[in-house]
């Protein structure tokens, strides 16, 4: 039967969890183990579908349309592990699910309550993933021990492995052993705390990782592993990483975190072999090259709200060896101070995904910069629809030309509500959602890129080009270059006699990995560079 790792969190919340969860399942795929992963998130919320990027970061779209947490994004990034709804549930999604249930009277009438029918329904959502083809399940319990709606989740896995038996479950506990710089010393006792608490609700954590910003001494290893009744060598020092997340895997294996793993949950695994990614990298911490790209977006305060984006940037660097210095640009200041004070002397722009009306003509200032100072360009999403108003107005004369979304009675409706969300009202998991066929044009920057003919994406929209205006734009240089399988979705745009300005309404952030960059992002990348190596010559 397959195996639990269960991971949970303590003494402060952002710790890693998400991060720690991926590179367990990446050393144990590399050892010849089958994986899969889930997130439990504790807030009400169904998913994070409507939630905005300031509170949750990002919204990360699954293969199937399932919107979901960032952390999904590291799974992926780390493994091979498939993604689907039932990686990622919510407080909101279970008592939905236990709800309906009481309602078609599934309970046959008893009192419903938190333990057993909630803890019931978060078990047999552990067990959804635990098929006979999977060695390991790794499940992150979001939230911090002690946070009262982290409560019926914690009850569920102890109650897990009394189910399944103790010997096919495993509790890793994340906590933090923070630094005092005025007595210049490590404290223990949050750690002690965090662990009491969580064996309080009757779970005994196997392993410790211990975040630290400075090497842990073994005196204090001995009082954390006395304290917190663990194995010494179980307690696993993991020190913030100098140059990249990436370093994390190699770092739970040089402590020997894979070994314990193995032996106390007695799975049949290959040697490591983690030379590829070694290699990886050593490209991130010795680069031959330097680029500068600006990313101009109206979620900047929040680092998360374009995670994926970010490492798509960081994956394109590591293809080029290079390092990518991102300039993280307000919309609404170019629309303050102009393009040429924030984007002068970059090598690429790159306008993201988002919804709303602000910032909208920062974004479309940002673009006609790029556009007139032959700048690499990539849009995404809410980027394309921006670049697509942008050549209206500049090139084929349409000033008042727009979005439905931002002016509903504006004369030149460039993008407009596609057909079938005319009739939404509920704003939740109702977009054009998940993974879609793309067919790409002959000899044109996509499809050198994809070197294929029909490509698959992940979308997450409700506006689209309209086609009124396709044949207007193609007689002045924006060519669609991708359109949906049945040729009525513009799905790409690219600018004629532009070293390299593409625009896209899917979202390629989403199936990029360090080991194998997204081809858009590598070859966007690949032109600033050559703009930048030119403009030195």
């Amino acid at each position: 039967m397959a195996k639990h790792i269960f991971v949970t969190g303590g003494v402060v919340s952002s710790l890693g969890k998400g991060l720690t969860c991926a590179s367990i399942g990446m050393i144990l795929e590399q050892r010849g183990l089958r994986v899969r992963l889930q997130k439990f998130d504790p807030y009400i919320n169904v998913d994070p579908g409507t939630m905005s990027p300031y509170q949750h970061g990002e919204v990360y779209v699954l293969n199937d349309g399932s919107e979901t947490d960032l952390d999904l994004g590291h799974y992926e990034r780390f493994t091979h592990a498939p993604l689907t709804k039932d990686c990622n549930y919510t407080t909101g999604k279970i008592y939905l699910s236990v709800i309906q249930k009481e309602r078609e009277g599934y309970y046959e009438g008893k009192t419903v309550q938190v333990i057993p029918h909630v803890t019931d329904e978060i078990k047999a959502a552990v067990g959804r993933l635990a098929t006979d083809d999977v060695d390991v399940v790794i499940a992150e319990i979001g939230g911090t021990v002690g946070d009262i709606e982290g409560l019926p989740f914690l009850e569920a896995i102890r109650q897990f492995a009394l189910d399944v038996g103790r010997e096919n479950c495993l509790y890793i506990h994340l906590t933090l052993v923070p630094y005092l710089k005025a007595a210049a010393e490590l404290k223990t006792k949050p750690t002690q705390h965090s662990v009491g608490a969580l064996r309080q609700i009757g779970i005994q954590p196997d392993i410790l990782i211990c975040r630290t910003e400075v090497s842990i001494s073994s005196d204090d290893k001995d009082k954390i592993a006395l304290f917190c009744n663990v194995e010494r060598k179980a307690v696993i020092e993991e020190r913030d990483k100098q140059f990249s997340i990436y370093e994390v895997p190699l770092s739970l294996v040089e402590h020997g975190l894979d070994d314990i793993l193995v032996k106390r949950l007695g799975l049949r695994a290959a040697p490591l072999d983690l030379s590829q990614w070694s290699e990886m990298v050593d490209r991130i911490m010795n680069p031959k090259h330097e680029v500068r790209i600006a990313v101009v977006g109206k979620y900047m305060k929040h680092r998360d709200s374009y995670k994926s984006v970010y490492e798509s940037l960081d994956h394109a660097g590591i293809a080029h060896r290079a390092r990518v210095l991102v300039v993280r640009v307000e919309a609404e200041e170019v629309s303050a101070r102009g393009a040429e004070a924030l984007l002068g002397g970059v090598d690429g722009i790159l306008v993201p995904g988002g919804f709303g009306m602000r910032g909208i003509e920062g974004k479309i200032e940002a673009i006609r910069f790029a556009r007139t100072n032959q700048i690499p360009f990539f849009g995404i999403c809410l980027g394309m629809q921006c670049a697509v108003i942008e050549f209206a107005r500049s090139i084929l004369g349409l000033d008042e030309a727009n979005s439905t979304e931002f002016d509903k009675t504006t004369d030149h409706p460039v993008i407009a509500l596609m057909e079938n969300q005319r009739s939404v009202q509920q704003l939740g998991g109702t977009m054009r959602l998940g993974a879609w066929p793309c067919m790409l044009a002959p000899d044109r920057l996509a499809r050198r890129a994809y070197g294929a003919e029909q490509i698959s994406e992940r979308h997450r929209h409700r506006y689209e080009f309209n086609n009124e205006y396709r044949k207007a734009f193609e007689q002045h240089g924006l060519i669609a270059t991708g359109t949906s399988a049945d040729g009525v979705i513009v799905e790409i745009v690219e600018l004629r006699n532009h070293p390299w300005f593409l625009a896209v309404q899917f979202h390629p952030e989403f199936q990029s990995k360090p080991t194998r960059a997204h081809p858009l992002f590598r070859d966007f990348v690949g032109a600033a560079l050559q703009r930048r190596e030119t403009s030195r010559a």
